[in-house]
């Protein structure tokens, strides 16, 4: 289908309806994209688009009718209803519904030597993207979440994550221990990053299967992590602040693990 010979929608389009509820809070499986090099992401990727929504008056019809090939469904849309769907500034006229891979633990194949996130009760999408684009970033096998809050569905988790989480295997646990339990069969050693541990991070050798568990932005660590018996470490705090932001945090433990493995 051309864009050019898109269906025109309103509002009370089942489809609009629909990408509303993903914009607000995202769906499972489903993820809100839109604009031009968040579109540019998608394309560089398998990923399925389920609908595509053109804006003509806002955007050109070469790189919509990019998008179009890829789409099941293709609509064109109007600037008011653009500017009712949007979340951005801007967005080129272009919006679509992209339905993101699926991975499980059951599944889900390790390098030789791996090394992993583990994310504890994260709260804010701002921040799950960011420790998505980051374990990308250091080349880390995947993302492990546990008693998650925000989900990597939601529309600010693509924007955060730079569009890797379109790439970045990321795997969900219903409980601490189930968790544990896969880390332990699969021989991880695992440290649990706390701002109260006496073990600084620059001390293991991280060789081996490596773990690195980070809690949420205003708990920290569940205790049930802590109750599982792993070791802890902590990144010095040379200022005034007790803390790290939880993604900087991330970033650090894993560059450091990262270095160690390939002998920077």
């Amino acid at each position: 289908m051309t864009v050019h010979t898109a269906r025109p929608i309103g509002a009370q389009h089942p489809r609009v309806r629909d990408l509303l509820l993903i914009r607000k809070d995202g769906s499972p499986g489903r993820i809100m994209v839109e604009g031009s090099w968040e579109h540019a992401r998608l394309l560089a990727t398998t990923t399925p688009i389920d609908t595509f929504f053109w804006c003509p008056e806002a955007g050109t019809p070469d790189a919509a009718q990019r998008i179009a090939d890829r789409a099941t469904e293709v609509y064109r849309i109007s600037e008011k209803l653009l500017a009712r769907l949007s979340r951005k500034t801007r967005t080129d006229g272009l919006i679509s519904i992209a339905r993101l891979p699926e991975w499980t633990p059951q599944t889900f194949r390790l390098t030789p030597e791996p090394l992993i996130l583990v994310a504890d009760g994260v709260e804010y999408a701002g921040n799950l993207g960011t420790l998505i684009r980051t374990v990308d970033a250091a080349k880390a096998d995947c993302l492990v979440l546990t008693s998650r809050r925000a989900r990597p569905t939601h529309p600010a988790v693509y924007s955060a994550s730079r569009g890797t989480v379109l790439s970045t295997p990321i795997l969900e646990f219903d409980d601490i221990a189930a968790a544990a339990a896969w880390l332990r069969r699969h021989r991880f050693r695992v440290h649990l990053a706390d701002p109260a541990a006496t073990g600084s991070y620059r001390v293991p050798p991280y060789d081996g299967p490596t773990a690195f568990v980070v809690g949420s932005e205003g708990s920290g660590l569940s205790p049930e992590w802590h109750e599982q018996g792993f070791d802890a470490v902590s990144i010095p705090m040379l200022g005034q602040a007790d803390s790290l932001n939880v993604a900087l945090s991330a970033g650090i433990l894993l560059f450091e693990a990262r270095a160690r493995k390939e002998g920077w």
